[in-house]
C-alpha cells in the first residue's frame, strides 16, 4: 500500500506542470472551429469543471495527505496502522516535527496548487470566449469555488502562500513570492462572491435532481461562512449562514447515522444534510468504478484478524484520549467509534450486525478503536466486489460540507455577539438531533453567560465533528482561550508550539522559486 501511495509525491511541482501546460496552449485556446455553443447544449467550459471534480480526488484534497493536515495533527485521532506503515508521519503529524519535504507534505502543495491552476485556465477561457449563457456561468461558479477552496486550505495550513489568480505561459510568470494573508483573504472573498451569485439554488429540473453533489450557492456561502469564522468576522458568519438556512435547501438529517449511510442504490449519499461532497461510485463487480480512497483509507485493518476484516488500511482511528473524554451517553458516541471485539451495534448505531475481532495488543496492524464514519457496508461490499484493503469503501462519498456545521457557526458567531438566545437556540437543534428523543441524554443547555456558551459550542462542535478533520483547526483558532480549549492546551503534551500553527512551506517549492518564495518563521 505505502508504494502505490508513494507514487502521490512523485508529481510534478506546480511550476514544472504549469510549463508542459504551455507547450500546448495555443491549440487548446483556440475556439471550436465548427461548433457554436447552442450545438453543445451545455456550458462551453463543462469539460473543464468536471475535470476540476475529477481533481478533488486527488491525494491532497481526498486521501492520506488531507488527513494527515487535517486529522491527525489533533488530539482526537492517530495515525493508526501499523509503526512501518508511513512511519514519517507519526514524528510529522502527530509529535509536531514538521519535515520541510517528504511526500505527504509536498503532495498537499502540490495539489492544491494544480487546483488553483486548472481554476484559472477555465476562467480565463471563460474571458477569452466571451461567454455568458446560463449554463457556462455555472461552470465559472465552478472554478472561483474550487479555487477559494484551495486557497483558503492553503492559508490554514501554510499562512502566507504566493497568490496565483491568474492564467499563464511562461513559467518565470508563476514565481511569485507570499502574498499577504488580507490579500489571500480578499481573493478568496471575491471568489466566493461570484460562486455565490453564478452557482445555482439546486440542480432540479422536474423534481428530479440532474447533478447530485454538484456544487450549489448555498456551498458558497457556507465555505464562505467557514472563512469569516476563521478571521472572527462575526456579523458575516450570521449573515451568509442564515442565508444559506433561509434557502430552504437544507435540514439536519432525522438521526446522526443517516449522514454516514453509504449502501446500494445510493442510500445515505447525498442527504438533506449535505452541503457539498466528493462524489465516489463503485457499480456492480467492480463496473462504472468512480471512486477514491477516501475511506479506504481509514477503514478497519486487523493485523490479526482474518481478511475478511482487512477492509482498509487503518489510518486515523480515534485516540484514547477521544474515547475518554467523551460522555457514553451522548449517543453520537457509539456512532463514531467502532470498537475491536465488540458489536457494531447494529443499524440503530450505524453498524450492521457484525462483531468485530478483539483487538490483538502488538499485532502490527490491530487498534482498540476505528472510524465508524467511513465504516462500509457488508452488501456494498459484496455487490462491488472490492471486499478487502484495496478497495474496502472506495465508494464512500466524503462529506466536505454539511447543515450542522452551518448552525454550530451560527451558535457561535451569535454567542461572540451577545445575541446568546440565538446562540442556545442553534447549538440546541444539533444537540436534539443527536438526542434522538431520548430526554435523559444530552440536555438542554441554556444561555448563562458567553463565557459559559463559548465552551459548550466548543464542545459540541468536538463532538458533532470528531474525525471530520475539524478540531485541529478549531483549536488552533481558538487559540489563546480563556477556558483552556486550544491549541497549546489541548495539543501542548504531544509536542505542539505555537510555531507549529503553521506548517513549513515544502523546500522543493522554495527550490523551485529560486528563492523567492521564502520559510516560513522558526523553521
Amino acid at each position: 500500500m505505502k508504494k502505490n501511495i508513494k507514487t502521490f509525491g512523485s508529481l510534478l511541482l506546480v511550476a514544472t506542470l504549469f510549463l508542459t501546460i504551455a507547450g500546448c496552449s495555443k491549440f487548446l485556446d483556440r475556439q471550436p472551429l465548427t461548433a457554436t455553443l447552442n450545438d453543445l447544449n451545455q456550458g462551453a467550459l463543462e469539460s473543464q469543471s468536471l475535470g476540476l471534480y475529477n481533481t478533488l480526488r486527488w491525494a491532497g484534497f481526498s486521501t492520506l495527505p488531507w488527513i494527515d493536515f487535517n486529522s491527525i495533527r489533533d488530539d482526537d485521532a492517530q495515525k493508526g496502522s501499523s509503526t512501518t506503515d508511513g512511519a514519517e508521519i507519526n514524528t510529522e503529524f502527530e509529535t509536531f516535527q514538521y519535515t520541510k519535504d517528504d511526500w505527504a507534505t509536498d503532495t498537499y502543495w502540490n495539489d492544491h496548487y494544480t487546483m488553483i491552476n486548472l481554476c484559472n485556465k477555465e476562467l480565463y477561457w471563460a474571458d477569452s470566449l466571451k461567454v455568458s449563457d446560463p449554463a457556462s456561468i455555472r461552470n465559472i461558479g465552478e472554478a472561483h469555488f474550487f479555487r477559494a477552496y484551495s486557497f483558503f486550505e492553503l492559508v490554514k495550513a501554510y499562512g502566507q502562500v504566493p497568490l496565483i489568480n491568474f492564467y499563464y505561459t511562461n513559467a518565470a510568470a508563476g514565481i511569485k513570492p507570499k502574498a499577504t494573508i488580507a490579500d489571500l483573504y480578499a481573493q478568496i472573498d471575491a471568489d466566493l462572491t461570484a460562486a455565490s451569485t453564478m452557482l445555482p439554488l439546486n440542480w432540479q429540473v422536474a423534481g428530479t435532481n440532474r447533478y447530485p453533489g454538484r456544487l450549489t450557492s448555498g456551498a458558497a456561502n457556507t465555505l464562505w461562512a467557514q472563512t469569516y469564522l476563521f478571521r472572527q468576522q462575526w456579523a458575516k458568519v450570521v449573515s451568509l449562514c442564515n442565508t444559506v438556512i433561509g434557502s430552504g435547501q437544507y435540514a439536519l438529517a432525522s438521526s446522526f447515522t443517516d449522514i454516514w449511510k453509504d449502501g446500494l442504490n445510493g442510500a445515505g449519499k447525498n442527504g438533506v444534510e449535505s452541503i457539498f461532497e466528493m462524489q465516489c461510485n463503485i457499480g456492480a463487480n467492480g463496473t462504472n468504478n468512480n471512486s477514491t480512497q477516501w475511506a479506504t483509507s481509514q477503514n478497519v485493518r486487523q493485523g490479526g484478524a482474518s481478511v475478511a476484516w482487512n477492509l482498509g488500511w487503518g489510518w486515523n482511528v480515534p485516540t484514547k484520549v477521544l474515547q475518554n473524554a467523551w460522555d457514553s451517553t451522548d449517543p453520537r458516541k457509539s456512532m463514531t467509534i467502532l470498537y475491536s471485539g465488540q458489536s457494531d451495534g447494529g443499524p440503530a448505531q450505524g453498524g450492521y450486525g457484525a462483531t468485530l475481532p478483539a483487538y490483538a495488543p502488538g499485532v502490527s496492524l490491530d487498534q482498540p478503536y476505528w472510524n465508524k464514519k467511513v465504516y462500509s457496508d457488508p452488501a456494498m461490499r459484496q455487490y462491488t466486489g472490492q471486499i478487502n484493503s484495496s478497495g474496502g469503501a472506495d465508494w464512500i462519498n466524503h462529506r466536505i460540507l454539511r447543515y450542522a456545521d452551518v448552525l454550530l457557526m451560527l451558535a457561535e458567531a451569535s454567542n461572540e455577539l451577545g445575541d446568546g438566545t440565538t446562540a442556545a437556540a442553534n447549538l440546541e437543534k444539533v444537540r436534539a438531533r443527536a438526542r434522538n428523543g431520548n430526554a435523559t441524554v444530552l440536555p438542554v443547555i441554556k444561555f448563562v453567560s458567553l463565557a459559559q456558551m463559548r465552551t459548550a459550542i466548543k464542545n459540541e462542535r468536538r463532538w458533532e465533528f470528531a474525525m471530520e478533520g475539524y478540531r485541529f483547526y478549531d483549536l488552533v483558532r481558538w487559540t489563546p482561550a480563556t477556558d483552556g480549549i486550544d491549541a497549546p492546551n489541548a495539543l501542548g503534551g504531544l509536542g505542539y508550539t505555537s510555531k507549529n500553527a503553521l506548517y513549513p512551506i515544502p523546500q522543493p517549492a522554495i527550490n523551485l522559486s529560486g528563492g523567492v518564495l521564502v520559510q516560513n518563521p522558526n523553521y
